[in-house]
Order: C-alpha cells, then sequence, then structure tokens
C-alpha cells in the first residue's frame, strides 16, 4: 500500500492537485497511508473522520434527509460527504468512503463488505463507485483504503 501511496503523492503532485478525505468505515486508514510518505503536505490537505452520521452532518454537511432516507452506508450519503469535503478545505480533489467493514452492522441489502466511494474534483461532476469487499474487518479496511486512492489516481487528470 505504500507504493500506491507514494504513486499517488506523486500523481497529485505532478498535476498540482491536493487531496483531502471524507472518511467513515476506514476510520482514517486513507489519510494515515498518504501522511506515511515524506513530504505529503505538499499534496494533502487534511482528512475528516466521520464515523457517526452526526459527525457526517456537523463535519461534511451531509443532509439528516439523506442520512434518514438512504442510510449512511449509500451512494447519496458519499456523494455528499465528497462534496462537503470539497467545499471545507484547501482541496481539489477528495474521496470519501462509508461502508460496513464488519464483523457486525451487514444486512441482507447491505451485507459485511458493503462499500460506496465518491471522488470530487472542482468543477466536475462527483463519481461513484460500489464495492463489496470479503474478509475480516481489517481486510475490508485495507481493500476500501487501496480502492480509494485507486480512484483518486483514475480521476486525476491524464
Amino acid at each position: 500500500m505504500f507504493d500506491l501511496a507514494t504513486k499517488t503523492g506523486a500523481r497529485l503532485q505532478e498535476v498540482g492537485a491536493i487531496l483531502a478525505t471524507a472518511e467513515s468505515c476506514t476510520g482514517g486508514g486513507v489519510a494515515a497511508t498518504i501522511t506515511s510518505i515524506a513530504g505529503s503536505s505538499a499534496w494533502f490537505d487534511c482528512g475528516f473522520v466521520t464515523y457517526s452520521n452526526q459527525s457526517k452532518t456537523r463535519l461534511l454537511g451531509v443532509q439528516t434527509d439523506t442520512l434518514e432516507q438512504y442510510g449512511a452506508v449509500s451512494e447519496p450519503v458519499v456523494t455528499e460527504m465528497a462534496e462537503g469535503a470539497l467545499a471545507r478545505s484547501n482541496a481539489t480533489i477528495t474521496v470519501a468512503i462509508s461502508g460496513i467493514a464488519g464483523p457486525d452492522g451487514g444486512s441482507a441489502d447491505k451485507p459485511v463488505g458493503t462499500v460506496w466511494f465518491a471522488w470530487a474534483v472542482q468543477g466536475k461532476p462527483t463519481v461513484t463507485s460500489l464495492c463489496f469487499f470479503s474478509g475480516d474487518r481489517t481486510e475490508i479496511q485495507q481493500q476500501a483504503v487501496t480502492q480509494a486512492l485507486e480512484g483518486v489516481l483514475a480521476y486525476l487528470p491524464v
């Protein structure tokens, strides 16, 4: 994962982009991975760890109605998280993650391993992705961090 974070940082710096994260189920794992790279302050602004619904609303501006209608693990919520992080930081690109890392909390509709992602860039439409990961809690979180960074790379300008 260190190599992926290094590659992500180099690409962010190359295109002059600044990253911020809005994380729930990864608990700051993306921000921790990014900041393990020396010099990351040149391309990383901040990370929001919004584990509770209240923090998603208070810190990122996620609408209470959105949370009530769709639940925290949903496309509309991660979209609002990513866009809220963009509006509340100095970032030019953000990634948001909300999912069910387990071992509890899953349902028939949203089993353990269900993770929604959103990437927001100033002046571009927000992109979302739904993934289903397997493994224990740590493995699901690690897969989500990898997917988040790969998505940042994919969404940056060529």
